[in-house]
Formats: C-alpha cells, structure tokens, sequence
C-alpha cells in the first residue's frame, strides 16, 4: 500500500511532531503492518516545518542556546527515512497546449494558441493556476462547445479567480501575515532593499510557499499571485476610512478617465485619513503604497486595470492605470496614466530630482507624453500630514508635463 497524506503542513507544534514522530516509528514494520511508501504534499517542505516546529517547543532551552541539535529535542529525526524532497515543477507552454488540447480531443471545443499561450503569462505554467482556469472558463463561465476558448476568456478567468480568492489562493493569503514572509514581500512592495539582508533559508521558504519565482531575482512567482498578495493586503485598507471614492467616481462625460481629479481628491483623502491608515497596515513601510494602491483599484473596479512593478532595489513602485472607454466614432480606445511612487525616510537627500528622471525612463518605455509622481514623505521630522500633502504641476527633464503629489 502506498499512503498520501496532503496538506500534512496544516497541523502544528506537538501535532505535528506526533505524526512525524509515529511515521519513523511505524517504517520498521514495512512492508507486513505499514504502508511500504508515505508521500507527505503540502505547501511547505516538511524539513522546513519541523524545525521551525522543533526551534518553538524549544526556545530557551540551555541545549538550544549551546547550539545543540534541535532534532534531538523531539527524539530521533524523522527525516532518517526520508528518500526524496521533490516539489512540482511548473507547466511549460508546450505542456499546458498540450493539456488543453486534451480537452478539444475530448470535447471538439478548441484553444486558441492566443489563449494557451496568455495562461502561460498569466501563471508561469503553476499547474494548480493552469487547471483552474480552465475550469473557470468551461464550468464557473460555461463557455460551452463547440465555442473557441480565446485569450479574452483566459483574461476574465483570471481576474475572477483573484476575486473569488479560490481555496488555493486564499491559503497563499493566509501566509502573508507570517513575519518571515512579511520580511520578503514588503521590500518587495516598496521597491526598496531590506533594512537586514533577509536570511537565504527565508527566502527559499517563501518560494516554496508559491509566492517568489524560484530563480532571482526576488519576484512574484507570476502575475496572478502578483495581483492576489497586493488586493489581499489593501482589502478592508479603506473599510473605516472618511470620503472613500465610488467605483468609477472620476468617469468624465465621454467615458474617459479623469486622473487629475482623481489625484487632486486623494490627496485630500491622504490628509484625512492617512495617519490612521498607516498606523493600522501590518506593513508598516508599504502602507502609503498599500493605501493608494486600494484607492485605486476601488475607483476602476469593474472597467479598468492597475498594473504593479515591483523590483527590489529600484527604490520605486511603478504603476501603470489603464481604462477602456470609446471615442465619439464608437471605437474601441484605452487611456493609460503611468504613476510613479516613491517614501522619503529617514537620513535621505530630496528625492524629487531623481525620481523625474526616472519618471522619464518609465514614460519612454511605456510611450507616454505625461505621467504622475507620488512622495511620500515618511521621516518624524516631516511636518504634519496636512500641511505637507499637495497636488502641484511641474515638468521633467525631458520636459514632460508631470502631475507632482507631495504627502
């Protein structure tokens, strides 16, 4: 008999070292009164969970201070049978075509190399991602034979996924509240190194999670989760908060985007409630990025997209705001505003000068004549909130237009 035992990274402290413990016990007996193989599946390497588990019912102990081995504290070391570690490798695209066309032998109903190849962007080939959006369009959509399956259909699943939080993704979420993951991702968020080198255990432990890609540089692992740890972290962000915008608040007469009203409103939101929001967020350093980031994706839900680049060590956050509307002939056009985010701390020079200049190299890869830049001034010496936080115009190097937010 072969045993699974998935999710086994759901139990905890004595649990967990109970199970494991009997595991190692029982393997003497194989093959007459135990399963001749045990496969463990969860998010998490077991080795990683028992010694975390381990390093917690022992924290203090004179062996543990002394550099002893933590295994010895919870009896013999499961892991003496341990025969392999494997984690499941993501989809290439000619697998996923190949998946997919499983389904047109099936059912006659064919995938477009167009919507193969945006499930492939969308989820980096995560094989739990490519089913589950093909689930979503063909049962959660019912986009039913013999109708092609197109890129369109692969775009809406997804954003229906992150919506739905589906089991998967909310058990991603749940982690992001761990300190050792807070630790990665909020660099991340802010586009600014750690204030301590993050431990290499750490960061291969968030990966393993699902959350980073698995090769460097530090990112998310694709841009579905990109976009399920920025909205599960700014939900509930405006919950309590005075003057929160309506869907589509800013929509002018003839569908476009007013963006400079939109700026010029949130800055009296920032002056009124910024204080309070940033002392609630768990991510104390993202907070101005997590607040306006909320904002946002309130006042374009249901019509436009926020599109988030991260990087750590650029010292910024990148986004770029895009909203579909027609123009007077009835065609189809979308309206992009690129903005630019950057926090002032403690001990740094103004930051004004060359956050432009970099404003100006985001604008020219993205071919925009004007963008938007966003200071946040973060440092104890700053006056108050509302004496700082202002909406003015100036101009870039490049003599660009730039709407220039100051809070």
């Amino acid at each position: 008999m072969v045993l699974f035992l998935d999710e086994i990274d759901a139990l905890e402290g004595r649990t967990l070292i109970s199970v494991l413990s009997q595991l190692r016990s029982g393997s003497t007996s194989r093959p007459e009164s135990f399963p001749m193989l045990v496969a463990l599946c969860g998010l998490r390497d077991l080795r990683d969970c028992y010694s975390h588990e381990i390093a917690s019912q022992s924290r203090g102990s004179p062996e543990t201070a002394a550099g002893g081995n933590l295994d010895r504290l919870g009896g013999p070391s499961p892991f003496s049978i341990i025969v392999e570690s494997l984690r499941l490798g993501n989809f290439t695209l000619d697998e996923i075509r190949e998946l997919y066309g499983q389904h047109t032998a099936d059912t006659g109903q064919p995938f477009t190399g167009e919507a193969a190849e945006r499930a492939f962007e969308l989820t980096d080939g995560q094989p739990w991602l490519v089913n589950a959006l093909a689930k979503e369009i063909i049962v959660e959509m019912a986009v039913q034979p013999p109708t092609p399956i197109t890129a369109g259909h692969v775009e809406k699943a997804a954003e229906r996924l992150v919506q739905a939080r589906a089991t998967h993704l909310d058990s991603l979420v749940d982690k992001l509240n761990d300190s050792r993951v807070r630790a990665i991702i909020e660099p991340l968020i802010t586009g600014t190194p750690p204030t301590q080198r993050p431990k290499n255990d750490d960061i291969q432990y968030v990966r393993d999670l699902g959350l980073l890609a698995q090769g460097p540089p530090v990112r998310p692992a694709n841009p579905i989760y990109n976009e399920v740890i920025v909205r599960a972290l700014t939900d509930g962000v405006l919950e309590y908060a005075t003057d929160v915008p309506q869907p589509r608040a800013y929509v002018l007469p003839d569908g476009r985007m007013d963006f400079t009203r939109l700026l010029t409103e949130f800055a009296a939101f920032w002056k009124a409630n910024g204080n309070i929001l940033v002392s609630q967020q768990i991510y104390h350093e993202a907070a101005p990025h997590l607040v306006l980031q909320a904002y946002l994706q309130r006042v374009v839900n249901g019509g436009g997209t926020v599109l988030r680049e991260y990087g750590v060590g650029r010292g910024r956050l990148d986004l770029l705001v895009t909203w579909p509307y027609r123009t007077p002939d009835g065609a189809r056009a979308a309206q992009r505003q690129a903005i630019e985010l950057k926090v002032r701390a403690e001990g740094d020079a103004d930051p004004l000068g060359p956050a432009l200049v970099q404003l100006d190299g985001y604008l020219d890869r993205l071919g925009l004549d004007t963008g938007a830049l966003l200071l946040f001034d973060r440092r104890p010496t700053a006056p108050p909130i509302h004496e700082r936080t202002a909406v003015t115009a100036t101009t870039s190097p490049a003599g660009r237009p730039i709407t220039l937010f100051q809070g």
